[in-house]
């Protein structure tokens, strides 16, 4: 056993003993640590550091209550997260999730994915996640701007523009942030850059909306062009049918892909010709409607029920997971590479188990985790943050060309990373030495903070 290996288990049972009850976030961990063996062997200056078990501890997690008033006019409680995990590189940065799993493991294991996604960005930013587990489905406008209000007061006193600046992200769309930034503006009497994913009337980015969704295709471009192939012809599947969904879908159709399945948690929907993405719009961005009522307006499309059959068993060359965490299993993945998928892009956080990884590995399809893959979002996160900062608004075409050279750096990044360290091909690892390595350079200058 190498000295890197030794000291990297040695901190994860110290990781799996403190959080023993946390599942998600020892997955993340665990694929993490995994990759990192290399680097321990080839700087041992950060075993002597200690550094591992310093950055696996976030710096600060605040749990809070947020009371709130229903229509009905019962007071309603549910509770409220912020992990602040890494500032070694900048400011923490990561969304607010809103949904009933949400508790401190999920928010865990999203804000220690969020240091090395955001350090891939090449950006400023470090690393925090937050949320509640309140649900914003079937709520009026009138109770989730109350839930907002009250969930800010409590943040409010924690984040900042140059101290942590929180985002969307499941059950947080632009209705939510808009309540949210209200609420800030209201209680700090300053017209700061503290939440992105702002309207554009008030200081949000063009493109922000369509960056996830967009980066995790341009990521997949990258992936294919290693390949020596491209987009044209060529079916995808894209699990979920939210902000990142669409967008995916969106822009796999305008590069010469065609999407025949997306879904919600309710199903999903086949379409052989391609799923309009007119109607997925109205019905998702508009209406706020289950996906099977795309079937209405296409009779052709067919609806499977959750609990029937995987989106994963329809065959197509490309799947762009964009849903939720390990909603990709082993099974799944099999199924995929039975069917001839050649390259699998991850737009939701940790979607694919890692027993799915392993298969994609083994049978040769391309894979862009995560962390990469999905870094649109965040990227385009902190251009916002900058067009705040100099109050001057970029064009959609000027963010959107920053954004695609973002996730075209990242790919490289990767990859030569992976080449560096004797796995060429292998994105994981090559994305989380990529990221961890920028951090570590930095938590090494600072001392022992």
């Amino acid at each position: 056993m190498t000295k890197g290996r030794e000291y990297v288990a040695g901190v994860f049972e110290k990781v799996k003993a403190n959080n023993a009850h946390e599942a998600e976030f020892l997955q993340a961990v665990e694929e993490v640590f995994e990759s990192l063996v290399p680097v321990f062997d080839k700087y041992p200056k950060y075993i002597e550091e200690n550094l591992l078990e310093r950055l696996v501890e976030p710096e600060r997690i605040i749990s809070f209550r947020v009371p709130w008033v229903d229509d009905q006019g019962q007071v309603q409680v549910n509770r409220g997260y912020r992990v602040q995990f890494s500032s070694a590189i900048g400011p923490y940065k990561g969304g607010l999730r809103f949904h009933p799993s949400v508790n401190q493991s999920i928010i865990k294991f999203l804000g220690f994915e969020q240091i090395f996604k955001n350090s891939l960005t090449g950006q400023p930013i470090g690393g925090g996640k937050g949320g509640s587990n309140f649900d914003p489905k079937g709520k009026s406008d009138q109770e989730i701007m109350r839930f907002c209000q009250s969930f800010m007061t409590e943040l409010s006193k924690h984040i900042g523009a140059d101290t942590d600046v929180p985002a969307g992200d499941i059950g947080v769309g632009g209705r939510e942030i808009g309540y949210l930034y209200g609420q800030y503006k209201r209680l700090r009497n300053e017209y700061t850059g503290v939440l992105t994913g702002k309207g554009l009337t008030y200081g949000g980015s063009l493109t922000r909306t369509e960056a996830t969704g967009y980066g995790a295709v341009y990521f997949a471009e990258q992936m294919l062009k290693a390949r020596g192939e491209d987009f044209a012809g060529k079916t995808a599947i894209v699990s979920g049918s939210g902000n990142v969904a669409i967008y995916a879908t969106e822009k796999l159709h305008q590069l010469g892909a065609k999407v025949v399945a997306v879904s919600d948690s309710s199903g999903y929907i086949y379409d052989e010709n391609g799923i309009d993405l007119d109607t997925l719009k109205q019905l998702k961005e508009v209406e706020r409607a289950r996906i099977v009522k795309y079937t209405e307006h296409h009779p052709s499309a067919v609806f499977t029920p959750a609990g029937g059959p995987s989106i994963w068993t329809i065959e197509a060359d490309l799947a762009f997971p964009c849903a939720t965490q390990n909603e990709l299993n082993e099974e799944d993945a099999k199924t995929l590479a039975a069917n001839g998928c050649i390259a699998v892009a991850e737009g939701a956080n940790m979607p694919s188990t890692l027993e799915a990884i392993a298969v994609f590995h083994k049978e040769g399809i391309s894979f862009g985790p995560a962390k990469a893959a999905n870094a649109g979002g965040v990227a385009v996160s902190a251009l916002e943050m900058a067009q705040n900062s100099q109050r001057t608004p970029w064009t959609f075409e000027e963010v959107d060309a920053k954004l695609y050279g973002i996730m075209k750096d990242i790919y490289e990044n990767a990859a030569a990373a992976a080449q560096e360290f004797g796995q060429e091909g292998n994105l994981v690892l090559g994305a989380n030495v990529a990221g961890f390595l920028k951090v570590a350079e930095a938590m090494s200058a600072q001392g022992v903070v």
